[in-house]
């Protein structure tokens, strides 16, 4: 890298760091990038999520704001600010630093994600499947992994007639049992139609396959879970699983870890939730070039840096379990994170977490009508008429 642009600041608004190996990992690049470009001086301000959030919505109203930013990739989230018009278009940076041969297709999914132009490029990616315990499964005569979401309901059936609870889930945390749901709608629905709905461009009350997710939602919740759920975190929830109580968790990549340091990775093994439509399910981070920007191409630049093959290396492990760089290369790799290095390199298209999809207040009902219809305290086409009353009279 050559040293460039003269007497320029480059302003990164980001969250407040928790790991400090991703802070140190800044510290460094920054301190890198200046060296080699003199006259350069890169500024991070760091917020709390809400307050980071209230500050972009306030710089997508005005003519302030950073020249980065940082920000889920969801549509309720990053999308929300591209929408706004806050996030400049990056397609010819793209073409310039060759970002598309670089970075892992999955990581790349919410780049077109919400228009023909991509915005944005990858800071972290996370995938979520089903984990499984090979032992239960064999005690159940189940000697596949299911492929097809008939082929899940029928392991579950195998599963409960051997007395095993197919799945455990932590009710007491929203958005664990949210997982659930957003399979299920990804798979009952198909992609198309499941986006508008997280859109909130169709109406869960005339759509059928909302009332029909639902219902498969209850379906799994009275006779599939380990219960009490609703009762129980997650954190409560890996410990059952551990202790064989139930076959399956929905989780993210990070369990392999997690796993790991518990018990024998080998008693296990993981899936792809078998929806039909081909989409991983997981979330991203991303970092955004403001459409305010003065300096669009020193934006680029610094960003080209961050995702270089050297800069991921070296930093592996800094910003996730799982770097962004496709050219990255693990060392010891065990078969659980080989596999989910296969799948993250198999898919380019991905659908995202519930709770990244909406607006924060429409995510909270959801995780309300969720709760409700998996505790039996709402039918299925309730729950599918909550959610539209909510969306259609929300301020």
């Amino acid at each position: 890298m050559s040293g460039g642009a003269a007497a320029q600041e480059l302003t990164v608004w980001t969250l407040t760091g928790a790991v400090e190996a991703e802070n140190a990992a800044w510290a460094q690049i920054i301190e890198e990038f200046e060296a080699a470009n003199p006259g350069v001086t890169i500024r991070i301000e760091q917020r709390s999520v809400d307050e980071h959030k209230a500050a972009l919505r306030v710089a997508a109203r005005s003519d302030q704001g950073p020249d980065i930013y940082f920000m889920w990739a969801g549509l309720g989230l990053g999308g929300e600010f591209v929408q706004a018009g806050l996030s400049a278009p990056l397609d010819a940076y793209y073409e310039q630093y060759g970002w598309e041969d670089r970075l892992l297709p999955s990581a790349m999914g919410f780049t077109t994600a919400f228009t023909e132009e991509r915005h944005g490029v990858p800071y972290s990616f996370a995938g979520e499947a089903v984990y499984y315990n090979k032992a239960l499964f064999e005690q159940a005569g189940i000697t596949a992994e299911p492929q097809t979401y008939e082929e899940l309901k029928a392991a579950a059936d195998a599963l409960k007639a051997a007395g095993i609870p197919a799945f455990t889930f932590g009710g007491t945390v929203n958005w664990h049992l949210m997982r659930l749901m957003d399979v299920i709608l990804e798979t009952k629905c198909g992609a198309e139609t499941h986006d508008a709905l997280k859109a909130m461009t169709a109406d869960w009350t005339t759509t059928p396959c909302a009332v029909e997710s639902f219902a498969e939602l209850a379906d799994w919740s009275a006779n599939h879970i380990l219960s009490p759920f609703m009762g129980i975190d997650q954190a409560q929830s890996f410990n059952l699983f551990l202790a064989n109580r139930a076959a399956m968790m929905l989780e993210g990549d990070w369990l392999v870890g997690q796993i790991s340091q518990a018990a024998p990775i080998e008693g296990f093994d993981l899936f792809i939730f078998p929806t039909g439509t081909g989409r991983l399910y997981g979330f991203a981070e991303y970092l955004y070039i403001s459409s305010r920007s003065e300096h669009p191409d020193l934006a680029a630049k610094f960003l080209d840096y961050l995702l270089s093959d050297e800069v991921q290396q070296r930093h592996l492990g800094a910003f996730g379990a799982i770097s962004v760089n496709r050219n990255v290369e693990y060392q010891d790799v065990g078969d659980a994170e080989q596999q989910w290095l296969d799948i993250f390199a198999d898919h380019s298209e991905i659908f995202v977490n519930g709770d990244q999809a909406f607006p924060l207040d429409v995510t909270t009902e959801y995780f309300r009508v969720i709760n409700e219809v998996a505790q039996g305290n709402m039918t299925p086409e309730e729950g599918a008429a909550a959610m539209q009353s909510f969306i259609v009279n929300r301020g």
